[in-house]
């Protein structure tokens, strides 16, 4: 065996030790493609169906946690903001994709969209940046960002948000809480246009209001950890979306199940929507903060937030005009409120440039007021 043939086994070896998750995401999928018949007819037996739920759940999450990781190492070889960049729409494309499996199958569930995106800014803003600033400044003073960053992001976020989940609560269509057909036009094209103007800013001249200018050092070692080949890492986090669109169908129907036949809340769906999406984000957030990379952090959750509510709202839009399911979109009573003191919260926390763990804990606090709230209702 040559040199060069033995290194190239030795490479192989690598790759297959690193992606074998690769391997159980695809032996999920043609399980279920073949046998899905007699797996779902099952699912009346509770044991059963905890083991299906259970099974998808997991591996459609470590499917997810694969796109994070090879997200990560195009993000460190192609520097902020392009990769963070990359990170958030391979998610949120995740997450239409999710929400759209569940909409389409069984029961028309109108909420669910509104539920998601609730869910997935209350996880975001609140559990994940909390966990974030907490673990971030537990052992120094305080963290530093890029203010004008922040000042983009929230900017975008807020006006998109209350136009996505609070201004509908005021402004019934003809057919009640579902927005009319003008109005959904008006809300699709709006949110398109401003994420898509905020993408030219992020891309273009201003750049560097996501870059993080502080911790050169520690910079310099993270940057240090091997990487293989752009194109290797693209390649992969493409090829473990694939299965991560045929299994999320599948999941649909245990989630339909509980809802349909076991009378679950409504916002049992969006709820393990927002989680799938929202955990492989939080992990990689939390890693950069305590690493000292606030900026990186607040890229991925504050990028995550605009992108969910910028693409996603337009695709549930688009999915309920083209196959009539219709959505309600405005929160209402307790939901609203905290949705509105969330916002409010960010605000403060990202107006001066600086973090400290006080802040960290208010955000944290609001989270486990969400959590109460959703389990009481």
């Amino acid at each position: 065996m040559t040199d060069g043939s033995a290194l190239h086994t030795i490479g192989m070896a690598g790759i297959l030790r690193e992606e074998w998750f690769f391997g159980v995401s695809v032996a999920t999928s043609l399980a279920f493609l073949v046998f899905s018949g007699p797996i779902f007819a099952q699912l009346s037996e509770s044991l059963w169906f905890i083991v299906i739920f259970l099974w998808l759940f997991a591996v459609v999450l470590g499917s997810a946690l694969s796109v994070v990781r090879h997200a990560d190492h195009l993000a460190e070889q192609l520097q902020e903001p392009y990769g963070t960049l990359i990170l958030t729409l391979a998610i949120t494309s995740i997450e239409v994709m999710a929400i759209s499996a569940v909409m389409l199958h069984g029961e028309n569930n109108p909420t669910l969209a509104r539920d998601t995106l609730f869910a997935v800014v209350m996880i975001i803003l609140n559990g994940m940046v909390g966990l974030s600033l907490l673990l971030g400044a537990w052992r120094r003073e305080d963290q530093q960002h890029n203010l004008h960053g922040a000042n983009a992001y929230l900017g975008v976020i807020v006006p998109l948000a209350t136009l996505s989940l609070v201004m509908p609560t005021f402004l019934a269509g003809p057919d009640g809480p579902h927005p009319s057909a003008p109005r959904q036009m008006f809300l699709g094209i709006v949110s398109i246009g401003l994420y898509g103007v905020f993408l030219l800013l992020q891309a273009g001249r201003h750049h560097r209001y996501f870059a993080d200018d502080g911790n050169h050092h520690e910079q310099h070692i993270v940057g240090m950890r091997r990487h293989r080949s752009v194109w290797h890492h693209a390649v992969l986090l493409l090829a473990y979306m694939v299965p991560v669109v045929f299994l999320v169908e599948q999941l649909a129907r245990p989630i339909d199940y509980v809802i349909e036949t076991l009378h679950a809340p409504a916002a049992f769906g969006g709820v393990v929507m927002a989680v799938l999406v929202a955990t492989p984000e939080a992990i990689s957030a939390v890693r950069a903060s305590v690493a000292n990379h606030l900026q990186r952090a607040i890229n991925i959750f504050l990028g995550s937030v605009l992108s969910t509510i910028g693409l996603t709202v337009p695709a549930m839009l688009a999915i309920s005009h083209l196959y009539g399911h219709p959505v309600t979109l405005g929160l209402q009573g307790p939901d609203l409120v905290m949705f509105v003191l969330t916002l409010a919260v960010s605000i403060i926390t990202f107006s001066s440039g600086r973090t400290n763990l006080m802040q960290g804990a208010v955000h944290l606090m609001l989270f486990v007021s969400y959590v109460l709230l959703i389990t009481q209702q």
